[in-house]
């Protein structure tokens, strides 16, 4: 009984707003018919500790599961984390701590600037929840680490270890991201100095990350004695000049979280500015295809972009008079929430929400299935769509 309260729930925050309700009640219908959705949820909660976290669901049907160490670590006790907070059935709760604890060990993994993605999401909506000290204490300590990755004379913090005959100080456009931990650590400790490495990196990326058009290079190389930039790439785009789908949505998603820490208007317009590219570029449906400039007749799309860019739309459109944002942002989640994009179940222990996600196409890795960063920002949005109206 209590999961289909919780799918009930879910249901219902996802209409649109009272403009769009007959689109709303739609999109609604559509779910309510899908009993696998259902099952999905569900089954988290026999999901085992020991299968790994999970990440991505492989072409042959079975979830990749990974250590705390990947990158992708913290989506999973945090969409636990969202569920709960959507349903208030204590038992997502008690599986989300099951799950954030299994991440705790990267507090000191000074060798990632992924510390957002693994703790924040993680701990971070756990300690927003319940108020937890030990959450605290692990946030602070997560940013201190963090920390170690900042360079003063580039002004940002470092992204990758590897590759280091081809690059010196790599920035990618992810990194944006990951700001908000430290953000979070100035206010739970009262240590300005994250605040300030925070607040440095936007700068820097919002000056040398950027093209005339407000597109975003994925990768910017800088050297280490002058700060100077000695290169622009991409590393998971089609192309070092073509706009990779998902990086645009962390560039709008990162600058408007940092508006949020920060009221400095020039963040807030640079997240305007990167709207304004992205829905220039949007196919009819909303959803963006892996590289808004990939040539191919049968290029796959990226339903995490979408959904981060949903999530995105819900927070920009407190700060922005421009209310056909959250309309855009509710018809994206309509178009998430159609049989095109929700996951038909392939075996009866899944629990993938979102198919049709693009991880990193130049490597043929995680193409046109299911990834678990997709069904979190999904979930947020919802969240956030909740507590706007």
């Amino acid at each position: 009984m209590r999961s289909t309260v919780l799918l009930v729930f879910i249901l219902s925050i996802g209409a649109c707003s009272q403009a769009n309700k007959e689109d709303a009640l739609d999109a609604s219908s559509i779910i309510l018919s899908d009993s696998a959705l259902n099952n999905r949820i569900k089954n988290m909660l026999d999901y085992p500790l020991e299968a790994g976290i999970p990440r991505c669901l492989e072409p042959d049907g079975q979830v990749r599961g990974v250590k705390s160490r990947d990158w992708t670590s913290g989506f999973y006790p945090g969409e636990l984390w969202l569920i709960y907070k959507l349903s208030g059935d204590d038992r997502y709760r008690e599986l989300a701590e099951k799950w954030t604890a299994q991440v705790e060990q990267e507090k000191t993994n000074a060798g990632t600037h992924d510390m957002g993605f693994k703790i924040n999401c993680s701990f971070g909506n756990g300690l927003e929840i319940t108020g937890n000290e030990h959450y605290k204490e692990v946030m602070i300590k997560s940013a201190e680490t963090l920390a170690t990755r900042f360079d003063p004379e580039v002004g940002c913090t470092r992204s990758w270890d590897f590759n280091k005959d081809v690059w010196q100080f790599p920035v990618i456009i992810d990194n944006m991201m990951n700001l908000e931990l430290l953000f979070k650590a100035t206010q739970l400790s009262g240590d300005s100095t994250y605040y300030d490495m925070a607040y440095s990196h936007a700068m820097t990326t919002m000056e040398n990350h950027f093209r005339e058009d407000n597109s975003s290079y994925h990768v910017v190389d800088y050297d280490t004695l002058t700060g100077e930039v000695l290169g622009k790439q991409t590393h998971q785009g089609y192309a070092d000049e073509s706009s990779w789908a998902r990086g645009q949505a962390w560039g709008l998603y990162g600058y408007t979280m940092t508006y949020r820490f920060t009221k400095d208007e020039r963040f807030l317009e640079q997240a305007l500015k990167v709207y304004d590219y992205i829905f220039k570029q949007l196919p009819e449906d909303l959803i963006p295809y892996w590289d808004y400039h990939d040539p191919a007749s049968d290029k796959p799309r990226d339903v995490s972009a979408a959904a981060i860019t949903a999530s995105a739309l819900f927070e920009l459109a407190q700060y922005a008079d421009q209310p056909e944002m959250t309309e855009r942002a509710n018809a994206i989640l309509k178009v998430l929430m159609s049989k095109k994009y929700l996951h038909n179940q392939v075996d009866e222990n899944d629990i993938f929400l979102l198919d049709h996600s693009t991880g990193n196409m130049p490597k043929s890795d995680e193409v046109d299935v299911p990834i678990i960063y997709a069904d979190y920002y999904f979930l947020e949005a919802l969240v956030r769509q909740k507590e706007t109206k």
